[in-house]
């Protein structure tokens, strides 16, 4: 089983990356966060450098509607030794897909055919895409898929949801299903809802031919649950019973991990207010690996410097105690 970490806009960035690597691992490749112009700003030029993503295996995100700023940019992202990139065809931000761009790419069938025709034609690299399933209905899915075929997609990473569904329903399952018979020589992954090593496992039980994962929420919430993942399928016991005797997540762990992360923003935002925010952003996710952190979790947010942002995070390290490994999908 691969285990991808998903590019999440503004968290997943190559501190954030760094660091996890560092302290977890149990990822075969990251994905940065979308660049979206042919005039890459400095934090664009940051997430591809490559002195910034040693040691890991890293796919660089374009999200545009245009196929000659798609070249540029791959362009220029080949310069720096990338042999692949990723298409973003799965944002279901509605700004995005307002301007067709993301998922609201798919809304537009046809130009979406011409745009690949010219990509796949002049990139200097292969292109993977993640991709929705559609805009308004699943319906739409089997024409996706026969534009997919005609192009050599070195990756389709799937998303089985619609834009307007953002993250909520239940995943379209069949949608996945239907890609496997559509593209039997097309590498496929799986992205959505994967929360704790019990839902990775019922997901193989629905979908067996699954060899290839990709997690976004989940890991930002439980840093190990790619470890309890890999632990659970090595182990062949039932989920709850692997993860809680492979225990692969500490306060320890995770405070050293949390510490570098906060140093690398540190160096590297001008000053305190934006690491502060940056910091806060985490905290969404991150406070769900422990029981209890409301109250910390708001001075964490109330804190307008770092003394009082250090102070609230040391309590809650010290007072909370980690929630036991999620067993429910």
């Amino acid at each position: 089983m691969k285990i991808y970490l998903a590019p999440m806009e503004g968290i997943t960035t190559y501190i954030y990356r760094t660091a996890y690597h560092h302290y977890f691992g149990s990822i075969d490749k990251y994905f940065t966060p979308f660049i979206a112009s042919k005039k890459m700003n400095r934090r664009e030029l940051n997430e591809i450098l490559p002195e910034h993503n040693q040691h890991l295996d890293v796919v660089p995100q374009i999200l545009t509607n245009r196929a000659e700023e798609f070249i540029q940019i791959a362009n220029k992202i080949a310069e720096y030794g990338y042999r692949t990139v990723n298409l973003n065809l799965g944002c279901p931000s509605g700004t995005v897909a307002a301007r067709k761009r993301g998922a609201g790419f798919l809304g537009v069938p046809e130009e979406l055919d011409h745009f690949l025709y010219e990509i796949y034609e002049k990139s200097p690299v292969s292109i993977s895409i993640k991709t929705r399933i559609g805009v308004e209905s699943a319906a739409e899915w089997a024409a996706i898929l026969d534009i997919y075929q005609k192009y050599p997609v070195a990756e389709l990473i799937i998303h089985p949801r619609l834009q307007r569904e953002f993250y909520q329903f239940k995943p379209h399952e069949d949608a996945f299903e239907a890609a496997v018979s559509a593209l039997p020589e097309t590498p496929l992954c799986y992205n959505g809802d994967i929360v704790s090593a019990t839902g990775y496992e019922n997901l193989l039980n629905r979908l067996p031919q699954t060899d290839c994962i990709m997690i976004g929420r989940g890991i930002l919430k439980n840093p190990a649950l790619p470890a309890q993942i890999r632990h659970t399928a090595l182990s062949g016991s039932p989920a709850d019973t692997a993860v809680s005797s492979c225990q692969p997540l500490s306060k320890e762990t995770l405070k050293a991990f949390h510490d570098e992360v906060f140093e690398g923003y540190a160096a590297q935002m001008p000053g305190e207010t934006p690491t502060l925010f940056k910091m806060k952003d985490l905290w969404t996710y991150l406070s769900e690996s422990f029981a209890a952190p409301d109250k910390h979790l708001k001075k964490i947010r109330k804190a307008s410097n770092y003394t009082d942002y250090k102070i609230a995070v040391n309590h809650l390290f010290r007072t909370c105690e980690l929630c036991p490994s999620p067993s429910s999908p």
